[in-house]
């Protein structure tokens, strides 16, 4: 199917469905209180403020960078000027402390060398520096080998590293120390053999390879033999500390706050999007933003996924789209700034930042909402987020693999929830009403499954069921409110036809087949949500992990 055809029926599809939707709940006797309801199951609250936010955003976006682009046409225009002003439009030769991520940083060789293999690293005496291609060291502890790629100061800068910097004379005086000059990539990786080689070689189309650093958390397989086998910085943890414990080591081993202005977090199986490096520098040159949220794309590879994988893949497309789109653009205006999560899958934060979150506190399974919970309560700065910093990642590729993900990323939130507690700020205004709507939320959707299931088995079994006298009861009770017709209708349509709609824009048909199973993945969720939230209370997490099943990624 052809993609005008494909937006043209999955529009028309929404349209009808909508409007036949709009008049059967109008149609209903009685109040309309069933179809403000249904319509809050699928849109909410929440999710409609921030949108109306994320367009008046749109339009101030929109203004400032046409006022930007017009400022840069004029400082081009030919005029007669005197010496000192023509200085800041030349090229300033980078000095040592100047010089961009892309511009080849030749480390000295030394018997020196720190734990990790790095030039000003901080660790312990136990040190191998042979003259071969790849630089060794062992770490003292449960530190294994930290790889160093052989010095060659001779290969081209990637392409988004080419460009001009603006110095600190040609910035503005907020701007001087605003845009990053230095960035390093850091991935852990723990049994990733599958994906790692696509991440690394991914990232090495934005940054030079020393500037990548791969950390292996105890990995059993190749993953640290792959990345090394690339020439990027890799260092080996010999007893699994978690993602969180893993960071921990590598921006100590290697003392990246001290050697680079900021930090891009990569999984093991994200794949960074070309422009992706300038859309992280361009949002930093606010000098109040302190860390960069990447928008992430959910990869479509329908020939590698079981039908059941497709579902998954499909339904994660969706809920990207409307969070980021439709929720997190609007919080993270330059106003707001009130996202309660910056993905660790591409995350972006200020090296200055970095001094001053605890990365890895103890009790928690995940480090993305730590972190981005730290950036808030200790004032380091606001949260960007933008679509020109883009990456994809795979999601679960089976039914299990789903459920073990997203129950580590609801626990995960609700013990962050728990270990910051609550302080006056519009940031826990927003996540309060965020979260009161979600808990209600997943109550109402999971309660009014189980009332169709409840008012079905007269349609399953038979009439037999009726003859139950407590069944009977209820059931007449509750079809006299919410007939299985109303629920079916209430609850499915209007969220397939946000389906429809994400099927136009993403040109895929067979979206308009996977939306009509969804509803099954939102109930599983929605019961994560509930499930969880005693046991972060009750649990304590060491932060070990085990990835979801992945498959090899090609660029």
């Amino acid at each position: 199917m052809g993609g005008l055809t494909t937006v043209v029926l999955a529009l028309s599809l929404a349209g009808g469905l909508f409007t036949q939707w709009i008049q059967f709940a109008l149609g209903l006797a009685g109040s309309t209180v069933p179809a403000a309801l249904f319509l809050w199951l699928v849109f909410g609250v929440n999710l409609t403020v921030w949108f109306l936010i994320g367009l008046v955003r749109a339009g101030d976006d929109g203004a400032r960078s046409l006022a930007r682009r017009r400022r840069i046409a004029a400082a081009r225009q030919p005029s007669a000027v005197t010496g000192a002003s023509r200085i800041r439009q030349r090229a300033v030769p980078a000095t040592g402390a100047e010089r961009t991520s892309g511009a080849p940083r030749v480390p000295t060789p030394t018997l020196g060398y720190a734990r990790g293999s790095a030039p000003g690293g901080t660790g312990g005496d136990d040190v191998h520096t042979p003259s071969t291609a790849l630089a060794l060291a062992r770490a003292a502890g449960d530190v294994g080998l930290g790889h160093s790629p052989a010095v060659d100061d001779t290969r081209a800068a990637p392409a988004d590293t080419r460009a001009e910097r603006r110095t600190p004379a040609a910035a503005g005086p907020d701007e001087a120390d605003a845009a990053p000059a230095r960035i390093a990539v850091v991935i852990p990786a723990h049994n990733e053999e599958p994906v790692i080689g696509a991440a690394v070689r991914s990232a090495l189309r934005l940054f030079h390879r020393w500037d990548i650093y791969v950390v292996s958390d105890s990995s059993r397989d190749a993953t640290a033999d792959i990345a090394a086998d690339t020439g990027v910085n890799v260092l080996e943890l010999l007893t699994n500390r978690g993602k969180a414990g893993a960071l921990e080591a590598v921006i100590s081993e290697f003392d990246l706050v001290n050697n680079y202005d900021a930090v891009v977090i990569l999984d093991a199986d994200t794949e960074l999007d070309e422009h992706y490096l300038q859309g992280v520098r361009r949002q930093m040159e606010d000098p109040r933003v302190a860390a960069v949220a990447g928008l992430v794309v959910a990869e479509w590879k329908p020939w590698e996924r079981t039908l059941l994988g497709r579902l998954i893949s499909a339904y994660r497309d969706r809920l990207y789209v409307m969070l980021q789109y439709l929720m997190r653009f609007g919080q993270t205006w330059r106003h707001t700034s009130t996202t309660f999560i910056v993905p660790g899958f591409a995350s972006a934060y200020r090296t200055r930042v970095l001094r001053e979150v605890d990365i890895n506190p103890k009790g928690l399974v995940i480090e993305d909402f730590n972190m981005t919970f730290e950036v808030h309560r200790r004032r380091l700065g606001r949260i960007s987020m933008a679509p020109n910093a883009r990456a994809v990642c795979q999601d679960p590729f089976t039914l299990g693999d789903y459920v073990r993900q997203v129950r580590r990323w609801t626990l995960g939130f609700w013990q962050t929830v728990r270990l910051h507690g609550i302080w006056p700020s519009l940031f826990w205004f927003a996540l309060l009403c965020y979260l009161v709507e979600v808990m209600f939320v997943s109550v109402v959707l999971l309660s009014a499954a189980a009332l169709a299931v409840f008012t079905a088995l007269p349609l399953v079994v038979g009439d037999v069921v009726l003859e139950v006298g407590a069944y009977a009861s209820v059931y007449e009770s509750v079809t006299a409110v919410l007939p299985l017709p109303v629920l079916l209708v209430g609850l499915l349509v209007p969220d397939y036809v946000l389906t429809c709609v994400l099927a136009a824009l993403r040109r895929r048909p067979s979206y308009l087949i996977y939306g009509l199973f969804f509803l099954p993945l939102r109930l599983i969720d929605s019961y994560l949500i509930l499930r969880t939230l005693p046991q972060a209370w009750r649990a304590r997490s060491d932060g070990r992990w085990n990835s979801p099943g992945r498959k090899a990624a090609r660029l």
